[in-house]
């Protein structure tokens, strides 16, 4: 069963600014996440005001949190001259709308956003979707119901849609007075995710791509493999050479080939168990898989990222022909192939 569980508010941090190198700050701006703490937010100098990379996600109150961390560092909304976000999930666009309105900047962001826009224009159609890939993978049906009403009672956490102003893809470069900035598509993590390369200071914005602490998550549904993609993607920025990684979250930092290295052996890992399970265990759901990976059951508040997670190992064991997926009335189970 998928254990229901309570836990206390956790202490909500503040919008705080600091300098990382000359020409480049750091906004870190709080999240209502237990376990996710803050997002980050980069400022780097252009002309006569700066490129925001990213703007953190949008709730009550949080468009205040984006300009203290900026005043803290000398900086205001009206210095914003472009926003380009790394990619569509809501802790790095949800602030999107708010920021091109207070600054009458351009948004630039891939095009591969569907997995953003489907729970802004039609939210129910996402979440039936989200209930019935739950329900074909084993979960049980009354958490299942308690998930979905909890799903509905939240608010969306994207101000509004903005349509990007330009195409984040290869080729295009992003101006500021270090230098320009080149596009790296580094879908597997979202399928609108890119990386920013400053080359010649060997600088990386990473998004979720890199992170300082390994944590591993991929949008599940809307490309055939996207823990494939996510390998692909370590190779495209491994061969960057960058010295000084501006990561999505916690703190930047310098070993980028370690961590590089780091992703791939925990997705290695990963697959390894998950190959094991069905193995021993299979024909199997993936919800029974889970404890296998992370050895603990699903509970609400794990549900979301690790179900997901799972079912995209599924999918990639399943594209190298290690597994199969075999339908079990309306339930989806895994063997060995």
């Amino acid at each position: 069963m998928v254990r229901t569980m309570s836990f206390a508010t956790h202490r909500r941090e503040f919008g705080r600014g600091e300098r990382v190198v000359p020409g480049i700050w750091r906004l870190r701006l709080p999240l209502p996440w237990p376990g996710v703490p803050h997002c980050n937010a980069y400022a780097v100098a252009a002309g006569d005001g700066v490129v925001l990379f990213d703007c953190g996600l949008h709730e009550p109150g949080s468009l205040a949190q984006l300009e203290r961390a900026m005043e803290q560092v000398g900086l205001h909304l009206r210095d914003v001259r472009l926003l380009v976000c790394t990619h569509a999930h809501s802790d790095h666009y949800g602030q999107a709308a708010s920021v091109v309105d207070a600054s009458g900047c351009e948004l630039w962001m891939h095009p591969a956003d569907a997995h953003m826009r489907g729970s802004l224009e039609d939210p129910e159609a996402r979440l039936a979707r989200r209930f019935e890939i739950a329900r074909q993978s084993g979960v049980p049906a009354k958490p299942l119901r308690t998930w979905l009403a909890s799903a509905r009672a939240r608010d969306s956490e994207i101000a509004r849609l903005v349509e990007p102003d330009r195409a984040l893809v290869t080729g295009v470069v992003v101006p500021t007075d270090l230098g320009p900035w080149t596009v790296v598509e580094t879908p597997g993590h979202a399928p609108s995710h890119v990386c920013l390369h400053q080359p010649e200071r060997r600088l990386l914005v990473s998004g979720d791509h890199l992170l300082g602490r390994v944590s591993l998550y991929f949008d599940y549904g809307w490309t055939p493999d996207p823990v494939g993609e996510f390998l692909s993607s370590l190779d495209a920025v491994a061969a960057l050479d960058a010295r000084l990684c501006l990561s999505g979250h916690g703190r930047s930092f310098t070993d980028v080939r370690a961590h590089v290295e780091a992703n791939r052996a925990l997705v290695a890992e990963r697959l390894e168990r998950v190959r094991a399970g069905v193995a021993e265990h299979g024909p199997i759901t993936a919800y029974d898989i889970v404890p296998l990976i992370y050895g603990e059951e699903l509970t609400q508040l794990t549900a979301g990222w690790r179900l997901p997670k799972t079912l995209c190992y599924l999918h990639h064991l399943a594209a190298t022909g290690a597994v199969v997926s075999i339908e079990d009335g309306e339930t989806e189970r895994w063997a060995l192939a």
